[in-house]
């Protein structure tokens, strides 16, 4: 027999013993089907991976943590940039935005801007962040036990505390009991700018004149 796809005929036999066909009725064809949502890729497969899209950012020792920093400084630790803090309404802390030199240097003062490095950084079990690193006045003993634990985060556990507790200057810099007491950090894939870009997306980058930010840091009207 030739399977012509069409549905077979049901057969009604009435009481005179005469036999009729009748038409087996058709599936809706918007018939609910669960395999169309059935789950074939495996979350765990090593080329599945998640896209940041931003990161918190601090010092190693606002971290208060054990902190690793990427080893590869080339790629993963950003040029010195250029930053200011900008009132927010509807936020209680001034937030970190990024801006143009040109424009930061245009108006306004120089002790309002910042400037510092942005490395890519984890604390235990791939906490990441963007882990601020000084790149200027080194000689300060703050900056510059901040920038030893930094560099030797690169190849090790280290945890930066502060030392006013104890009238003095600077951080204490500790290693891990163990030499691997956590996992080898998963180090994403995306690169160092995109991951930068995604963190100050928006009105968190300051690169026009009339940017909000801007104007309410030199005090002028902002007009929507």
């Amino acid at each position: 027999m030739v399977d012509d796809g069409k549905k077979p005929e049901l057969k009604v036999v009435s009481e005179d013993g005469e036999s009729t066909s009748i038409p087996r009725p058709e599936e809706p064809k918007d018939k609910f089907n669960l395999d169309r949502f059935k789950s074939t890729r495996d979350p765990t497969l090593p080329n599945v991976e998640t896209l940041f899209t931003g990161l918190p950012h601090y010092s190693i020792s606002q971290a208060k943590d054990w902190v690793r920093l990427h080893p590869d400084e080339e790629n993963y630790w950003s040029v010195e940039l250029c930053f200011v803090h900008v009132p927010v309404k509807g936020q209680t802390k001034d937030m970190l935005h990024l801006i143009d030199e040109t424009l930061a240097m245009r108006f306004l003062p120089s002790a309002r801007i910042i400037r510092f490095r942005l490395a890519l950084a984890t604390k235990p079990n791939d906490a990441f962040f963007l882990c601020e690193i000084p790149s200027r006045n080194l000689d300060n003993e703050w900056n510059k036990t901040n920038l030893q634990a930094c560099e030797l985060a690169k190849v090790s556990w280290i945890q930066a505390t502060s030392r006013r507790p104890e009238n003095k200057e600077g951080y204490k810099i500790d290693h891990t009991k163990d030499s691997d007491p956590f996992p080898a950090p998963k180090w994403p894939k995306q690169s160092l700018n995109e991951i930068i870009a995604r963190t100050f997306s928006g009105d968190l980058a300051i690169t026009t004149e009339n940017h909000p930010g801007l104007l309410r840091l030199i005090g002028a009207k902002i007009t929507p």
